[in-house]
């Protein structure tokens, strides 16, 4: 008798583990879909911020850049005018 419940003791145990590994497969599965798609989701959020906050940003540095904007644009202007004009041959 206590061979029999020594060897009922070891299929319940057995039977206890393969339904224990399978459950910590299940979660590692579903772990790892949740943590792959809420990656996602992170980046797509952190991309959403960084655009607005590099648009904020400069937006606010726009008056610091404004004067150096206008001497580049002054400088593109001198050297496009400074550069002498294409002379289309004409047809005979």
């Amino acid at each position: 008798m206590l061979k029999l419940g020594v060897v009922i003791a070891a299929v319940v145990a057995a039977c206890w583990l393969g339904v224990a590994l399978l459950g910590g497969l299940f979660k590692l599965m579903f772990g790892l879909a949740g943590a792959v798609f809420g990656g996602l989701a992170g980046l797509a959020a952190a991309g959403v911020v960084a655009m607005v906050v590099v648009s904020l940003t400069l937006l606010a540095l726009l008056p610091l850049l404004l004067p150096v904007l206008f001497v580049a644009g002054l400088v593109w202007l001198v050297v496009r005018a400074a550069q002498p004009r294409n002379q289309v041959p004409a047809a005979h």
